[in-house]
């Protein structure tokens, strides 16, 4: 039996699950939230307990010696040693070109993480911070880099690549990355296993805060919806998805936008919170429910959006075997899930209108039985993923 603490670090938050392997049991889970604030919150779960704090927490070496802390504690820990990890799993959001797959972490795995810093500001330094973290906290654990990029390396030049210069690709590696990796990976295998169908051509929808869209060709990435940066592609929470790049220009050039003001507008100003106001879909659709036009047209909007990427991937795969919905969204939202099946009956996605609507636990389907393609939800489990890939290497 191994013990895999996967950690998973925000610029301001700390996500973390204790698992024993290769049973996938976990001990014990939990969040710090608003790290360096005096009123942060911590969350911490076990079977046989759940706690919050509210405390204040300096910095994520701070955030991660209070999970340490808890995890040892003992009346109501897990652990008796810190030496009992074996290893630790990181959630690294980009890995570029440099890494393919999974990796244990070394001081020259640390330097490439840290050359990749430009390509991801917002999440690759936080990651590099959980591991420094890690590494002082936990000496005697291996510590494990899992990249949500390394899953779409698989997408093929013509696909990944951009029609701009050659040398910008050839020296700068500006290209199509893509992310939601390890949520994509785990989710595919899950419906090519239900499926029974490993050469199965099916779209993955991962919809949450952010939002991406996965052509999945026989357990294969072979296109997404995110691309250089996690802002194209859907309309998110509070990120515009797909633009005209001359928007941009027109900002900067014409109304005295700054490089820094435009990146602000576009990936906190934008998506769901720029066009109703609010980021949480929950409140949107009651809103919509109450008859609120601006709410009405961003569902409309969103799910437009979406059924474009499906359309254009079943052209691309020349074929579609399922349309698979995922994360906080794509689990729980009835409504867009109903808009985005909706008038699909040109490609085979014939949506049960009674199936929709239950809530239930597990992969499931919603398809009518005249329905070609199948409709599923499959429940994400990225922190599991980093675990089972953690436990690989």
């Amino acid at each position: 039996m191994k013990k895999i603490l996967v950690i998973n670090t925000g610029s301001s938050s700390l996500k973390f699950s204790l698992f024993e392997m290769p049973s996938e049991k976990v001990v014990a889970s939990g969040i710090v939230e608003r790290i360096g604030m005096e009123d942060a919150v911590f969350k911490y779960k076990t079977e046989k307990e759940k706690t919050e704090k509210t405390l204040a927490i300096k910095d994520h070496f701070a955030a991660l010696r209070l999970v340490a802390d808890q995890l040892l504690d003992g009346e109501n820990g897990v652990l008796n040693s810190p030496d009992e990890i074996d290893a630790i799993g990181h959630r690294v959001v980009h890995g570029g070109s440099l890494f393919t797959d999974t990796t244990i972490i070394s001081e020259e795995i640390k330097a490439k993480i840290k050359e990749l810093f430009s390509l991801a500001p917002l999440h690759n330094p936080a990651n590099y911070t959980g591991i420094e973290v890690s590494e002082n906290i936990f000496p005697k654990s291996k510590q494990v880099a899992v990249f949500d990029t390394a899953f779409h390396q698989s997408i093929p030049e013509k696909v990944h690549r951009y029609a701009i210069p050659n040398e910008l690709y050839e020296k700068d590696n500006v290209r199509l990355y893509g992310f939601h990796g390890t949520s994509h990976k785990y989710v595919s295998q899950k419906a090519l296993e239900y499926l029974g169908k490993p050469n199965a051509k099916i779209v993955i929808l991962h919809l949450g805060n952010g939002c991406s869209a996965t052509a999945v060709n026989a357990g294969k990435s072979a296109d997404h919806s995110l691309g250089f940066g996690p802002v194209t592609g859907l309309i998110m929470g509070s990120r515009s998805g797909d633009l005209d790049p001359a928007v941009v220009l027109y900002l900067i050039e014409n109304k005295g936008y700054n490089s820094k003001e435009v990146n602000d507008i576009l990936n906190k100003k934008s998506g769901m919170i720029g066009l109703t106001g609010y980021s949480d879909l929950r409140e949107i659709e009651a809103k919509y429910m109450d008859g609120d036009l601006h709410c009405k047209l961003a569902l409309e909007m969103n799910a437009y959006r979406i059924k474009k990427y499906i359309g254009a991937y079943a052209a691309a795969m020349n074929g579609l075997d399922a349309v698979v919905f995922t994360a906080g969204i794509g689990e729980n939202s009835e409504i867009i899930r109903g808009m985005v099946c909706e008038d699909m009956e040109f490609l085979g996605i014939n949506i049960d209108k009674h199936e929709n609507d239950l809530r239930k636990p597990g992969i499931r389907e919603l398809q009518t039985p005249e329905s070609k393609v199948k409709i599923l939800v499959v429940p994400t489990n990225e922190e599991l993923e980093i675990a089972r890939q953690a436990l690989h290497v």
